[in-house]
């Protein structure tokens, strides 16, 4: 046919299926946004595992009054309750090294409420120890 042009999803012809133009991207526009959503989903996990990793250190080096044994609690609490960007500046000191700036990032997202709360939760003890 002269003029007529197939339109491709995921190997399904848009004419095959009854489909025009229009109508073949208003099917892709959210399967591609939903890959989008799946990538920042797996970026902002890794960030966060990274960040979990230099926590222990963190805390025994600047937070000694916190109990080795609660170290999984606060590390769960302050990565959890981190925004993206503190999320972002503490998986970088997991390449570059901790320091006086880690502990003022960690020692922020320890103050906000919904921090205490969550450590209120997952370990009764742990809030007293920064008291």
């Amino acid at each position: 046919m002269k003029g007529s042009v197939g339109y491709k999803i995921r190997g399904l012809t848009g004419r095959a299926l009854g489909l025009n133009r229009t109508q073949c991207l208003a099917l892709a526009v959210p399967l591609a946004l939903a890959s989008c959503t799946d990538i920042q989903n797996a970026t902002d996990k890794a960030g966060r595992d990274a960040a979990k990793t230099i926590m222990p250190e963190a805390l025994a080096i600047y937070f000694p009054q916190v109990p080795k044994e609660l170290y999984t609690p606060f590390t769960n609490c302050v990565v959890d309750f981190a925004t993206a960007s503190e999320v972002q500046t503490l998986a970088s000191d997991a390449v570059i090294g901790i320091d006086q700036a880690t502990a003022d990032t960690i020692r922020q997202i320890l103050a906000r409420p919904d921090t205490q709360n969550c450590l209120q939760q997952a370990a009764p003890d742990a809030a007293a120890t920064l008291g």
